[in-house]
């Protein structure tokens, strides 16, 4: 089984990408997509985020919301917004971030190795995101947002992406709002086609690393459809990723906020923490940025801890439980904060490592939350592990960076 196909996409016009191109539609709310983009009718969040154009007082989850998305789709397309390419080819996607580069191969996942697990997924979903995502591509027809994947580094790829990169001018090169440079290139020639293709057929397996909704949502399309359609390699059968050698990928920290201490004063709250039996708490003058594996920055207001477990050798060896974020919630947000499922409980927020500490400080600051955990990022090797065990790690585990951009690609079905 492929698990990476070509396709024809469908993508921005030369000369608009950078005006089509947009964030992924989870990092931002409805006011900040509203003002990113103000100004640029070409812009993607209005397929991708469409209450932006109505009024703010209609759910995001409204049927109008959905309707003027598909609108809004259709009349890219037939403006010639977006364009669709002849023939199907994969597409290599850089992403350069503070001079550091990633390059990945564009294509369409197979959603039967997604649900063989030969694609394999680290955290569960939620059902009203992954609602949503189904809504959206049932209504455009289209997959328009990439799962962002990784494996496991592979020479072949390597040398044919280099190879061709090096001998072909990309067709989209811009550096977006955050700064971070987009580059693609098309790669249309049969003979690497097929070369890559093959190379993909061999690969045991592929990572999600963001986009589990994206993924979850194609699987129940395909799912729905194939009643109709069993062709096998029917497009709803697939779906849009990019994926990126193990090599190159960077994870962020992930780190939490809460809104109370439960019921407790601040000095309760620390006279729990040193209760735990292996841990050391110790204040510091300065912010507490995590610098290895089991250690933590704890944020109350004006004040910086510094947190060290020492874990027990069985749960070391465990995939899961030596997880900083299985720590941090088992030993401390839910028997302490009573956070028992940080997936539902809306005491609780993640603030992806790209925002920096001083987003901490301020969210505690303010009065908005009452404590701040600094985490130390979990590593892509702990990601694979846990993947390749059949398990799954506490929601908010990762935060991968630099983002891929909707609407540079998209897969009609």
């Amino acid at each position: 089984m492929t698990l990476l196909h070509p396709f024809c996409a469908w993508r921005p016009r030369t000369g608009l990408e950078q005006r089509v191109a947009a964030p992924p539609y989870d990092v931002l709310n409805s006011a900040e997509a509203r003002e990113l983009a103000m100004g640029l009718p070409e812009s993607f969040l209005r397929v991708s985020k469409a209450e932006i154009d109505l009024d703010p007082a209609i759910p995001v989850h409204d049927e109008r919301v959905y309707a003027l998305a598909r609108e809004r789709f259709q009349s890219f397309c037939t403006e010639g917004i977006l364009k669709r390419d002849p023939q199907p080819w994969y597409y290599l996607y850089r992403l350069t971030m503070n001079g550091r580069e990633q390059t990945g191969v564009a294509g369409v996942a197979s959603v039967n190795a997604y649900l063989e697990e030969r694609i394999k997924k680290h955290e569960f979903t939620r059902p009203d995101k992954e609602n949503d995502r189904t809504r959206l591509a049932e209504v455009l027809e289209a997959h328009s947002g990439p799962v962002f994947m990784t494996h496991r580094h592979d020479p072949t790829i390597k040398r044919l992406t280099e190879s061709w990169i090096a001998a072909h001018a990309p067709v989209y090169d811009f550096v977006a709002s955050d700064q971070v440079r987009h580059t693609l290139w098309t790669v249309d020639d049969p003979q690497i086609i097929a070369a890559l293709r093959a190379a993909f057929e061999r690969m045991p397996a592929m990572y999600i690393a963001d986009g589990h909704h994206r993924a979850a949502a194609a699987s129940r399309v395909h799912l729905a459809r194939r009643q109709n359609d069993p062709d096998p390699d029917a497009p709803h059968g697939r779906f849009l990723a990019v994926t990126f050698p193990d090599t190159q990928v960077r994870i962020l920290d992930y780190n939490r906020v809460v809104r109370d201490l439960h019921g407790l004063d601040e000095q309760q709250f620390l006279d729990r923490i040193r209760a735990i039996p292996r841990v050391t708490l110790a204040p510091t003058d300065s912010p507490a940025h995590p610098t290895a594996r089991h250690e933590f920055g704890i944020y109350l207001k004006n004040r910086w801890f510094r947190l060290k477990v020492a874990l027990e050798p069985d749960l070391e060896r465990d995939p899961v439980q030596r997880l900083d974020v299985t720590i941090l919630q088992e030993r401390l947000l839910k028997p302490i904060l009573g956070i028992v499922d940080p997936r539902q409980d809306q005491r609780i927020d993640f603030v992806g490592g790209i925002r920096g500490l001083d987003t901490l400080m301020q969210r505690v600051d303010s009065g908005e939350m009452a404590v701040a955990f600094a985490l130390f990022p979990t590593s892509l090797e702990e990601l694979m592990t846990v993947a390749d065990s059949g398990q799954v790690m506490p929601p908010k585990s990762t935060w991968f960076e630099p983002k891929l951009r909707d609407g540079l690609l998209i897969q009609t079905l």
